[in-house]
């Protein structure tokens, strides 16, 4: 490459003075006269064809290197998916990904992340040995479980946002019942209700998957002692919802065992 370069440099007739930049025409946005702008100029002389070939191929050869090393990237990432496949979040993943007994795949699907707001309905507060027991179709590493945790942690703080915040609206109403029938007890939790039908939506949007009694119980629980801590003046203490947290945390039921396969359960 070295020789056609120089061999190439070889052929070019020595610069005049009028061909030096001018420097009023650069300022003016054209560095180069007019006179000078065409490719046949005896200055500048088009690249001979060896010349050219050598460039080619060192071109190729550079991309060649590149793919190779895309590739390599690619392979030690597990194809980029990092926590889920995809992306973060609901959306931008992968759908579809149902594997069979006996199979296991590094990442997070759409339908790990469904199987996993339906375990909320029991498990507010999952170990990581409980989520290793029933999602037994997932490859765990750092990231993955990491993931999960950081899930559950998310269906948590909507929650939480949720019994705050209605809790918060009957104190204002001064009319703490939730329900269509104004003979029920002051904020229960039914199932005709826009409380329930807020949590159903975010946790089994597609709405085939029967919520457990024993979820609406601990959400109207915990919906009561928001309000009781509200009406006490308790949440004016920056620390007022770790009791809460607390409480809610030993109420976690036991999973059934249909969470145990992989792909979603529905009951």
């Amino acid at each position: 490459m070295q020789q056609l370069f120089t061999r190439s440099l070889s052929h070019l007739p020595p610069l005049h003075k009028g061909d030096v930049m001018n420097s009023d025409a650069y300022m003016e946005g054209n560095p180069f006269p007019s006179q000078h702008t065409s490719s046949s100029h005896p200055s500048f002389p088009p690249l001979s064809l060896a010349l050219m070939g050598g460039l080619d191929r060192l071109d190729g050869g550079m991309q060649h290197l590149h793919d190779r090393e895309r590739e390599r990237d690619g392979g030690m990432r597990g194809g980029g998916d990092g926590g889920m496949r995809g992306g973060g979040g609901d959306g931008g993943i992968d759908s579809g990904m149902f594997l069979g007994p006996g199979s296991s795949q590094e990442g997070l699907s759409p339908c790990h992340l469904k199987k996993a707001k339906l375990m909320f309905f029991y498990a507010r507060y999952p170990s990581s040995n409980t989520l290793k027991t029933y999602f037994p179709d997932v490859k765990f590493n750092r990231c993955v479980t990491s993931q999960l945790i950081k899930w559950f942690s998310n269906f948590r703080e909507f929650f939480y946002i949720q019994m705050e915040r209605f809790a918060r609206q009957a104190a204002r109403d001064g009319a703490p019942c939730l329900g269509r029938d104004s003979r029920e007890p002051p904020l229960r939790l039914g199932r005709d209700t826009e409380l329930y039908r807020i949590l159903n939506m975010h946790y089994n949007k597609s709405n085939d998957y029967q919520v457990p009694d024993r979820f609406v119980e601990i959400a109207e629980l915990a919906l009561r002692e928001f309000f009781t801590a509200i009406q006490t003046g308790r949440d004016s203490d920056p620390c007022w919802k770790k009791s809460i947290y607390k409480m809610i945390c030993k109420l976690d039921s036991p999973v059934p065992d249909s969470f145990r396969l992989p792909g979603c359960p529905i009951g």
